[in-house]
């Protein structure tokens, strides 16, 4: 159970010393109990209650992470039912299968397509991060589809349920760390022991959500912590509701044995890629940790990567561009000014309009708290006063020759007040619409 502020503060030095940067030690226990601010940050926090304190404000649903560089995937560690409560921090990890009684062609196909499928949004590279990599029968194939995932960077599941066979896999890729799947009732120990002894997470299979909860205590108590866990159901209602159970219990229930990330297989669902593709949107939502598809294509992958940008988007803080001056299709001194907010689509849709032009120019992003220009002029923080001074700051003035600015359409009614605090300037009104910029970049003059 998390503990209260009160119950915090009992176990801090009380030394009000300010190295944790607030004000006294009180502020800092209430801070930790809301899940602002991390133990670590106590200078003089003693052993004894740091470890008190960890285990008490760790997250109901254990956080861990599968694979490691560029394509690790962190899951678990979320706190709410719903994303406007807080947000939701770790988004599922997305896997291709791959399995051994596929030929080489298909094998290379599909570990080709997880790189292939990257696609960058308001400066987000989206992609799928995991391969799947399923024992069918051939033992020899198996062990060389695990050399060859092991050459690549992608995170790696490992579907195996004997124990031998697995322990020979995941000595193959044990420096990817490998998610281990999966303990059951019948191998438990022998799994648990693997998970153990490669420093791997374990995935935990069980015939509905009691018998899962059941293994997981068994598990614990071997000293294993990072589990994922799978309630068996492949019917898409009973597969949903599972995820709902398991989360509740998590974070209402305060119930440890599923306090745990999960796996869901939308393959083993359909035999209809974009039925699947379906299905896999429910678990994006609701509350899959690790999602397993039977193939990717552009047009199922896609809708998948971007929902899942859109859901763990913080909803309480606007995506930003930092406040600046961008330079773009290599301007000079007798480049055109144009000058917009730092809400991140705003800034991408504009300066890939600039881009497509053609036309050297310099973009000046004024820091608007991520608002877009239409909602920024409305709340004050986009208005010609605003606008002056940061044209005056931002050292825009040292890289051209003119006094020119550009101001989007919608910022028009800030044209007098502008004119008045850039005393010297000559300003424009660019296009309303991002679209237009091109064509009328083309008819810039100084």
């Amino acid at each position: 159970m998390a503990l209260t502020g009160i119950q915090i503060f009992k176990l801090l030095p009380k030394t009000n010393c300010g190295g944790c940067k607030y004000p006294t030690c009180l502020a800092f226990a209430m801070a930790l109990a809301s899940g602002k601010a991390e133990i670590d940050a106590c200078p003089h926090v003693t052993d004894e209650a740091r470890s008190q304190l960890s285990e008490a404000s760790a997250p109901p649903i254990r956080q861990m992470s599968i694979g490691t560089g560029d394509y690790e995937v962190k899951i678990g560690g979320e706190t709410v039912l719903f994303r406007h409560e807080k947000t939701f921090f770790n988004q599922p990890g997305l896997a291709i299968l791959i399995t051994d009684a596929m030929d080489d062609t298909e094998i290379d196909r599909r570990f080709v397509k997880v790189g292939f499928f990257q696609y960058d949004r308001i400066g987000t590279t989206l992609r799928p991060e995991l391969v799947a990599l399923k024992y069918v029968g051939n033992d020899s194939r198996f062990i060389n589809l695990v050399r060859k995932a092991a050459s690549e960077p992608y995170g790696i599941i490992l579907m195996c349920s004997n124990a031998s066979l697995m322990k020979e896999a995941i000595e193959n890729c044990k420096a990817k760390r490998p998610l281990i799947y999966a303990a059951t009732t019948e191998n438990i120990q022998e799994f648990g022991f693997l998970a153990k002894a490669f420093n791997c997470p374990l995935a935990v299979k069980g015939n509905g959500t009691e018998e899962v909860a059941n293994l997981t205590e068994r598990l614990t108590a071997m000293g294993l912590k990072d589990l994922v866990l799978d309630a068996s159901s492949r019917g898409i209602k009973d597969s949903f509701q599972d995820q709902i159970i398991i989360r509740r219990a998590a974070l209402v229930g305060k119930y440890k044995p599923l306090g745990f990330p999960t796996i869901t297989f939308p393959c083993e669902m359909t035999d209809s890629l974009m039925k699947e593709t379906l299905i896999a949107s429910c678990f994006v939502a609701k509350y899959a940790s690790i999602i397993v598809l039977s193939d990717f294509e552009g047009e199922s992958i896609f809708p998948l990567l971007l929902q899942r940008l859109n859901i763990y988007t913080d909803p309480q803080r606007p995506m930003t561009t930092e406040q600046g001056i961008y330079p773009i299709n290599n301007p000079d001194n007798s480049s055109p000014v144009l000058v917009t907010c730092n809400f991140s689509l705003t800034y991408f849709i504009v300066s890939g309009e600039i881009e497509n032009s053609r036309i050297p120019s310099w973009l000046c992003v004024m820091d608007t708290e991520g608002l877009s220009v239409l909602t920024a002029w409305a709340a004050g923080k986009f208005l010609g006063d605003g606008v002056a001074a940061f044209i005056k700051k931002c050292g825009i003035v040292d890289k051209v020759d003119h006094k020119k600015l550009i101001i989007p359409g919608y910022a028009a009614p800030i044209l007098g007040e502008l004119e008045e605090e850039l005393s010297g300037w000559e300003i424009h009104i660019g296009p309303r619409e991002a679209a237009h910029i091109p064509a009328y970049l083309k008819m810039w003059k100084v």
